[in-house]
Protein backbone atom coordinates (compact mmCIF):
# COMPACT_ATOMS: atom_id res chain seq x y z
CA UNK A 1 0.00 0.00 0.00
CA UNK A 2 1.52 3.28 -1.14
CA UNK A 3 1.30 6.54 0.81
CA UNK A 4 2.80 9.93 0.72
CA UNK A 5 5.96 10.91 2.67
CA UNK A 6 6.18 12.97 5.38
CA UNK A 7 8.09 15.74 3.45
CA UNK A 8 4.99 15.52 1.20
CA UNK A 9 2.48 15.40 3.75
CA UNK A 10 3.92 19.37 4.77
CA UNK A 11 3.62 19.98 1.37
CA UNK A 12 -0.23 18.96 1.11
CA UNK A 13 -1.28 20.05 4.23
CA UNK A 14 0.00 23.47 3.74
CA UNK A 15 -1.66 23.78 0.31
CA UNK A 16 -4.87 22.88 1.61
CA UNK A 17 -4.46 25.49 4.39
CA UNK A 18 -3.69 28.12 1.58
CA UNK A 19 -6.91 26.90 -0.13
CA UNK A 20 -8.89 27.14 2.90
CA UNK A 21 -7.32 30.81 3.41
CA UNK A 22 -8.34 31.87 0.26
CA UNK A 23 -11.61 30.58 0.34
CA UNK A 24 -14.93 33.28 0.40
CA UNK A 25 -16.09 33.97 3.38
CA UNK A 26 -19.62 32.70 2.76
CA UNK A 27 -18.14 29.65 1.69
CA UNK A 28 -15.14 29.41 4.52
CA UNK A 29 -18.14 29.94 7.27
CA UNK A 30 -20.11 26.85 5.67
CA UNK A 31 -17.06 24.60 5.85
CA UNK A 32 -16.00 25.47 9.14
CA UNK A 33 -20.32 25.30 10.79
CA UNK A 34 -19.86 21.38 8.26
CA UNK A 35 -16.81 20.88 10.50
CA UNK A 36 -18.31 21.97 14.51
CA UNK A 37 -21.13 19.72 12.69
CA UNK A 38 -19.32 16.18 12.48
CA UNK A 39 -17.27 16.92 15.40
CA UNK A 40 -20.78 17.37 17.31
CA UNK A 41 -22.14 13.92 16.12
CA UNK A 42 -18.70 12.37 17.00
CA UNK A 43 -19.21 13.67 20.32
CA UNK A 44 -23.30 12.55 20.19
CA UNK A 45 -22.13 9.26 19.19
CA UNK A 46 -20.16 8.58 21.82
CA UNK A 47 -22.58 9.51 24.58
CA UNK A 48 -24.82 7.07 22.91
CA UNK A 49 -22.77 4.22 23.59
CA UNK A 50 -20.47 4.80 25.96
CA UNK A 51 -22.94 6.01 27.97
CA UNK A 52 -25.08 3.43 27.39
CA UNK A 53 -23.04 0.99 29.44
CA UNK A 54 -23.30 2.13 32.81
CA UNK A 55 -22.67 -0.77 34.43
CA UNK A 56 -19.31 -1.30 32.70
CA UNK A 57 -18.63 2.04 33.83
CA UNK A 58 -17.70 0.87 37.34
CA UNK A 59 -16.76 -2.95 35.92
CA UNK A 60 -14.89 -1.97 33.35
CA UNK A 61 -13.69 1.52 32.84
CA UNK A 62 -11.20 1.33 30.63
CA UNK A 63 -13.24 -0.62 28.70
CA UNK A 64 -15.95 2.41 28.36
CA UNK A 65 -13.38 5.19 27.58
CA UNK A 66 -11.52 3.24 24.77
CA UNK A 67 -15.21 2.75 23.25
CA UNK A 68 -15.67 6.17 23.34
CA UNK A 69 -12.36 6.47 21.99
CA UNK A 70 -12.78 4.31 19.27
CA UNK A 71 -16.18 5.89 18.09
CA UNK A 72 -15.56 10.07 18.72
CA UNK A 73 -12.73 9.96 15.60
CA UNK A 74 -15.84 9.31 13.05
CA UNK A 75 -15.99 13.13 13.83
CA UNK A 76 -12.47 13.69 12.07
CA UNK A 77 -12.68 11.50 9.61
CA UNK A 78 -16.04 12.69 8.16
CA UNK A 79 -14.75 16.40 8.54
CA UNK A 80 -11.42 15.15 6.09
CA UNK A 81 -13.27 13.02 3.75
CA UNK A 82 -16.47 15.17 3.37
CA UNK A 83 -14.25 17.91 3.47
CA UNK A 84 -15.08 20.66 5.90
CA UNK A 85 -12.83 23.13 8.33
CA UNK A 86 -11.71 22.51 11.87
CA UNK A 87 -10.11 25.23 14.19
CA UNK A 88 -7.53 22.71 15.76
CA UNK A 89 -6.38 21.26 12.64
CA UNK A 90 -6.02 24.78 11.60
CA UNK A 91 -3.63 25.44 14.46
CA UNK A 92 -1.16 23.22 13.02
CA UNK A 93 -2.00 23.50 8.70
CA UNK A 94 -2.13 27.26 8.73
CA UNK A 95 1.24 27.35 11.41
CA UNK A 96 2.93 25.01 8.15
CA UNK A 97 1.17 27.34 5.57
CA UNK A 98 3.15 30.13 6.87
CA UNK A 99 6.48 28.48 7.50
CA UNK A 100 6.11 27.59 4.06
CA UNK A 101 5.68 31.14 2.98
CA UNK A 102 2.17 30.20 1.34
CA UNK A 103 0.16 32.50 3.69
CA UNK A 104 0.47 35.21 6.30
CA UNK A 105 0.71 35.59 10.23
CA UNK A 106 -2.88 37.89 9.23
CA UNK A 107 -4.02 34.81 7.13
CA UNK A 108 -3.83 32.67 9.87
CA UNK A 109 -5.76 34.77 12.71
CA UNK A 110 -8.48 35.38 10.38
CA UNK A 111 -8.18 31.51 9.49
CA UNK A 112 -8.28 30.71 13.50
CA UNK A 113 -10.61 33.29 14.51
CA UNK A 114 -13.11 31.95 11.52
CA UNK A 115 -13.07 28.42 12.11
CA UNK A 116 -13.27 28.78 15.92
CA UNK A 117 -16.60 31.10 15.89
CA UNK A 118 -18.38 29.09 12.96
CA UNK A 119 -16.88 25.75 14.64
CA UNK A 120 -19.25 27.14 17.80
CA UNK A 121 -22.19 27.44 15.48
CA UNK A 122 -22.06 23.86 14.07
CA UNK A 123 -21.90 22.56 17.28
CA UNK A 124 -24.49 24.49 18.61
CA UNK A 125 -26.84 23.26 16.25
CA UNK A 126 -26.05 19.70 17.49
CA UNK A 127 -26.43 20.20 20.81
CA UNK A 128 -29.12 22.01 20.98
CA UNK A 129 -31.62 20.32 17.99
CA UNK A 130 -30.17 16.72 16.93
CA UNK A 131 -29.42 16.44 20.53
CA UNK A 132 -31.73 17.89 23.12
CA UNK A 133 -34.54 18.82 20.93
CA UNK A 134 -34.82 15.13 19.97
CA UNK A 135 -34.46 13.92 23.41
CA UNK A 136 -31.98 11.69 22.53
CA UNK A 137 -30.02 12.58 25.88
CA UNK A 138 -33.00 13.28 27.74
CA UNK A 139 -33.30 10.29 29.95
CA UNK A 140 -30.94 8.24 32.17
CA UNK A 141 -28.10 6.33 31.36
CA UNK A 142 -27.13 9.17 28.66
CA UNK A 143 -28.26 12.02 30.68
CA UNK A 144 -26.62 10.37 33.92
CA UNK A 145 -23.23 9.77 31.41
CA UNK A 146 -23.28 13.19 29.90
CA UNK A 147 -23.71 15.99 32.84
CA UNK A 148 -21.04 13.74 35.10
CA UNK A 149 -18.64 14.11 32.15
CA UNK A 150 -19.44 17.91 31.67
CA UNK A 151 -19.07 18.53 35.42
CA UNK A 152 -16.22 16.33 35.34
CA UNK A 153 -14.35 18.89 32.46
CA UNK A 154 -15.42 21.82 34.93
CA UNK A 155 -14.07 20.40 38.36
CA UNK A 156 -10.49 20.42 36.94
CA UNK A 157 -8.09 23.05 37.85
CA UNK A 158 -7.71 25.96 35.05
CA UNK A 159 -3.52 24.43 34.29
CA UNK A 160 -4.66 20.75 34.38
CA UNK A 161 -7.36 21.70 31.39
CA UNK A 162 -4.50 23.66 29.79
CA UNK A 163 -2.38 20.34 29.55
CA UNK A 164 -4.35 18.21 29.01
CA UNK A 165 -5.50 20.08 25.89
CA UNK A 166 -2.01 20.16 24.57
CA UNK A 167 -1.83 16.57 24.19
CA UNK A 168 -5.64 16.66 22.68
CA UNK A 169 -4.32 18.91 19.63
CA UNK A 170 -0.67 17.46 19.60
CA UNK A 171 -3.05 14.34 18.88
CA UNK A 172 -5.69 15.81 16.71
CA UNK A 173 -3.19 17.07 14.61
CA UNK A 174 -1.03 14.04 14.42
CA UNK A 175 -4.55 12.34 13.38
CA UNK A 176 -4.63 14.92 10.32
CA UNK A 177 -0.83 14.82 9.55
CA UNK A 178 -1.61 11.25 9.22
CA UNK A 179 -4.80 11.10 7.33
CA UNK A 180 -2.70 13.43 4.74
CA UNK A 181 -0.56 10.44 4.30
CA UNK A 182 -3.22 7.99 2.94
CA UNK A 183 -3.82 7.93 -1.07
CA UNK A 184 -7.60 6.56 -0.65
CA UNK A 185 -10.41 6.58 2.21
CA UNK A 186 -9.42 3.45 4.28
CA UNK A 187 -6.02 4.45 4.92
CA UNK A 188 -6.92 7.90 5.51
CA UNK A 189 -9.46 6.90 8.07
CA UNK A 190 -6.76 4.50 9.79
CA UNK A 191 -4.57 7.53 9.97
CA UNK A 192 -6.73 9.78 11.85
CA UNK A 193 -8.57 7.19 14.04
CA UNK A 194 -5.39 6.09 15.63
CA UNK A 195 -4.14 9.45 17.36
CA UNK A 196 -7.74 10.69 17.78
CA UNK A 197 -8.90 7.59 19.12
CA UNK A 198 -5.93 7.79 22.04
CA UNK A 199 -6.98 11.33 22.86
CA UNK A 200 -10.37 10.35 23.50
CA UNK A 201 -9.27 7.35 25.83
CA UNK A 202 -6.93 9.10 27.84
CA UNK A 203 -9.39 12.14 28.01
CA UNK A 204 -7.55 14.84 27.30
CA UNK A 205 -9.53 18.44 26.10
CA UNK A 206 -10.55 18.94 22.93
CA UNK A 207 -12.03 22.92 22.94
CA UNK A 208 -14.57 21.96 19.90
CA UNK A 209 -15.67 18.73 21.31
CA UNK A 210 -16.22 20.68 24.52
CA UNK A 211 -18.63 23.04 22.43
CA UNK A 212 -20.99 19.98 22.56
CA UNK A 213 -20.44 18.10 25.36
CA UNK A 214 -20.68 20.62 28.13
CA UNK A 215 -23.50 22.96 26.25
CA UNK A 216 -25.41 19.91 25.43
CA UNK A 217 -25.44 18.94 29.46
CA UNK A 218 -26.64 22.72 29.79
CA UNK A 219 -29.62 22.74 27.58
CA UNK A 220 -30.28 19.25 29.15
CA UNK A 221 -30.56 21.01 32.51
CA UNK A 222 -27.16 20.53 33.95
CA UNK A 223 -26.25 23.03 37.09
CA UNK A 224 -23.27 24.65 34.64
CA UNK A 225 -23.55 28.58 33.77
CA UNK A 226 -21.68 29.36 30.56
CA UNK A 227 -19.98 31.53 32.59
CA UNK A 228 -17.95 28.30 34.34
CA UNK A 229 -17.63 27.16 31.02
CA UNK A 230 -16.12 29.47 29.24
CA UNK A 231 -13.73 30.74 31.98
CA UNK A 232 -13.25 27.09 33.56
CA UNK A 233 -12.52 24.99 30.16
CA UNK A 234 -13.11 26.90 27.32
CA UNK A 235 -10.74 29.54 27.46
CA UNK A 236 -7.61 26.75 28.85
CA UNK A 237 -8.56 24.52 26.48
CA UNK A 238 -8.64 26.86 23.96
CA UNK A 239 -4.90 27.94 24.78
CA UNK A 240 -3.59 24.51 25.40
CA UNK A 241 -4.92 23.27 21.77
CA UNK A 242 -3.18 26.03 20.08
CA UNK A 243 -0.22 25.72 21.69
CA UNK A 244 -0.44 21.70 21.23
CA UNK A 245 -1.28 21.78 17.17
CA UNK A 246 0.59 25.18 16.09
CA UNK A 247 4.02 24.16 18.44
CA UNK A 248 4.68 20.35 18.44
CA UNK A 249 2.95 19.82 15.02
CA UNK A 250 3.13 22.74 13.16
CA UNK A 251 6.10 24.30 13.98
CA UNK A 252 8.54 21.68 14.81
CA UNK A 253 6.84 19.27 11.49
CA UNK A 254 7.12 22.66 9.83
CA UNK A 255 11.21 22.77 10.40
CA UNK A 256 11.69 18.78 9.56
CA UNK A 257 9.87 18.89 6.64
CA UNK A 258 10.06 22.27 5.40
CA UNK A 259 10.69 22.83 0.99
CA UNK A 260 11.63 26.47 1.40
CA UNK A 261 14.78 25.40 2.97
CA UNK A 262 17.73 23.35 2.30
CA UNK A 263 17.44 20.39 4.29
CA UNK A 264 20.31 18.63 6.25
Amino acid sequence: MSYYSPAEIAVLFADSSKAKANTPLYKFMLLAIMGGIFIALGGLLTVVVAGGMPRDAFSAPGMVKFIAGALFPVGLIMVSVAGADLFTSDCAGMTLSCMQKKTTLIQLLKVWCLAYLFNFVGAQFVAYILAHKTDIIASNPYSNYLNTLANGKLSKPWDVVFYKAIGANMLVCLGTWMGYAGKDIVSKSLGIWVPVMIFVTLGYEHSIANMFFIPAAIYNGANITWSAFITSNLIPATIGNIIGGAVFIGLIYGYLYNPTKKQD
